[in-house]
């Protein structure tokens, strides 16, 4: 390992044009979330009207966000920082900048410890597509139907194939199938990448695969609106319909709100600190302000004209409005493989599909790396294949860690949970640095330094008051409604309860079939005799209730493993914020600090006072 013991303000890398930055940071945003993320988002939160909310997000929060990080990106960049620890205490001497800047700096890489099995898993679907091994799996569940219907059956096939695929059953299940190589495969494509280094290798892939994925985009959105089948009634103009026929109602809804807001920090990937390090290898006078803007539109074309108009519409044709949920995960790779299945063509247009989200996926990921290899490099002078080194070790091992923990997808589930909490904080310690500590005023002046076009001035009052307070009430928001979950499940006891009655509430379900929602909890209560959760001792429960023990004791072995993932989750995620805080201060107090040092005194420094 070579480590460079003194700071180099030398010319680094930079972007080769201004189109190669562009896509490289509209790459970066394009990913999983637009296409299959933001339909069924979209669609259970108000269908058109969801837009309305959506829309104010972005004008509030992703543009102004995306303003901040990609100035604050080129002003360390200015001062030989390309790394977010470096670019933030350039701007601010104190600790709260390094806080702020080891989140921009382990928030990408968490993600991708997860990200890149999803990745994998977009391959995999890819080739089975097109070598027509789905098909074959689809007609033989078509074959053993038994009182359901065909979409039913097609449907639960291909969930089936994604809980085998993913080792959702059980603990280390993914390690015995060929998910494996997959997942290799992935990670040698990112850091081959990665490894070219920022010109070389993420210019010139993201230079041929936006365009690539954008086309094979718009030629499966063609064959969705061009299609003429009708099933039950339904045809592909219904199916828009109930994609964007706006339910008005639910904009009274605050969590709809918080969706939105929630949906623009993934579409956009603002505060996630890839931007920032994106544009730390801009030139002094290079365009930030329409360059963002462009970055920001390819991204919004991608989510809502291709990703919005493709999934959500052809699955209510082909397997009604019930196939349509929320969870990412389960639209993927439970419902599309199923649609793909009916369509005709559909072999290759799945083929299609699950490859351009995979090259999606490609230029999101490499995003993801490169903050850290930059830290490695700017703070501790690691060269280009030391850093890569260091970095493929580390995530290696905690992406083997989700691919263990894989039941039900717990551990990946609570890892995105932890850095959508981190990645908000993130983006409000930005936010607040650029309108208070550098100043709104003095930090959109720099951000139109050589821009094509200019920000207005009524910005400094939206980056100083509305932004800022728009991002504590959507932190405050995400924080009520699902901070008490998500700390409820990381507790054994509580949720072994909690298994243990659901399985006994099924069987007097079973029992007494006639008793709507409410009047089956009051008769649960008066069984176990408590409110929630499950008695101390089972002994007085009646004797045909004691026929479920055996599976609400399964159940309860089952919460359990789950909570203490969550648990260990938690406490992963806090020790490596811990680690790389230690990290950062070290870095900062010597190499980043020296370089600092140098540049205030050859006249190069910001003062970064309000």
């Amino acid at each position: 390992m070579s480590i460079s013991p003194e700071p180099d303000l030398a010319a680094k890398e930079k972007w080769g044009s201004k189109i190669g930055v562009v896509l490289a940071v509209a790459g970066s945003a394009v990913g999983l979330g637009n296409f299959l993320r933001f339909p069924g988002t979209a669609v259970n939160n108000g269908g058109g009207a969801f837009m309305i909310p959506y829309i104010i997000s972005f004008v509030l929060l992703g543009i102004p966000i995306a303003w901040c990080e990609w100035t604050i990106g080129r002003l360390g960049g200015r001062l030989g920082q390309n790394n977010g620890p470096g670019i933030m205490f350039a701007l601010w001497r104190r600790v709260p900048a390094k806080g702020v800047g080891t989140l921009t700096l382990i928030i990408p890489m968490l993600v991708y410890m997860y990200y890149v099995l999803l990745e994998a898993l977009c391959l995999r679907y890819s080739i089975e597509f097109f070598s027509g091994g789905f098909a074959e799996t689809f007609r033989a569940a078509e074959q053993q139907i038994a009182g359901t219907s065909t979409s039913e059956a097609v449907v639960q096939a291909s969930s089936d194939f994604a809980q085998d695929t993913f080792g959702m059953r059980e603990n280390g299940a993914m390690f015995g199938t060929s998910m494996l190589w997959f997942v290799l495969v992935c990670f040698l494509v990112n850091f081959f990448i990665i490894y070219r280094g920022v010109s070389r290798g993420i210019e010139s892939f993201c230079k041929a695969a936006m365009p690539l994925l954008v086309g094979c985009a718009i030629i499966i959105l063609i064959r969705a609106l061009t299609l003429t089948e009708v099933v039950d009634g339904r045809d592909i103009n219904s199916g828009l319909g109930f994609m964007w026929n706006p339910q008005w109602d639910r904009l009274k809804d605050p969590e709809v709100w918080l969706r939105a807001a929630g949906q623009i920090f993934f579409s956009l990937s603002v505060g996630f600190g890839l931007i920032l390090c994106y544009s730390s290898y801009l030139r002094p006078d290079d365009d930030v302000v329409l360059s963002s803007l462009s970055a920001s539109s390819t991204n919004e074309f991608c989510e809502v004209v291709l990703g919005g108009m493709i999934i959500v519409p052809t699955a209510f044709l082909f397997l009604g409005p019930g196939n349509t949920p929320d969870s990412t995960f389960a639209l993927g790779f439970f419902t599309v493989p199923a649609i793909m299945y009916f369509m005709p063509g559909g072999s290759f247009f799945g083929g299609m599909w699950f490859g351009l989200l995979f090259l999606a996926a490609v230029t999101s990921s490499i995003s993801m790396l490169q903050p850290a290899i930059a830290f490695l490099e700017d703070g501790f002078g690691m060269k280009r294949r030391a850093s890569v080194v260091v970095l493929g070790l580390l995530t290696t091992f905690g992406a083997s860690l989700v691919m263990y923990f894989s039941v039900n997808a717990t551990s990946l589930d609570f890892t995105d949970f932890w850095c959508e909490f981190m990645m908000i904080l993130a983006a409000l310690g930005q936010v607040l640095i650029f309108g208070w500590v550098i100043g709104a005023r003095r930090g959109i002046k720099e951000a139109n330094r050589g821009a094509d076009l200019h920000i207005p001035g009524f910005v400094v009052v939206v980056i100083r008051y509305i932004t800022p307070a728009f991002l504590i009430t959507v932190l405050t928001m995400w924080c009520y409604f699902n901070g008490p979950e998500r700390l409820k499940g990381m507790s054994p006891k509580l949720q072994s309860a909690i298994a243990a009655r659901e399985a006994y509430a099924g069987a007097v379900g079973e029992k007494y079939p006639e008793l709507d929602a409410r009047a089956l909890e009051t008769r649960v209560t008066e069984i176990l005799g408590v409110e929630e959760g499950m008695p101390e001792s089972l002994d007085a429960l009646p004797t045909w209730l004691r026929e479920v023990d055996d599976q609400a004791a399964e159940a309860r072995a089952s919460a359990v493993t789950n909570a203490n993932i969550a648990r260990f989750v938690f406490v992963g995620v806090l020790v490596v914020f811990i680690v790389f805080f230690v990290l950062s201060d070290i870095a900062c107090r010597n190499r980043i600090g020296k370089s600092l040092e140098r540049a205030d005194a050859e006249g190069m420094g910001l003062e970064a006072q309000s």
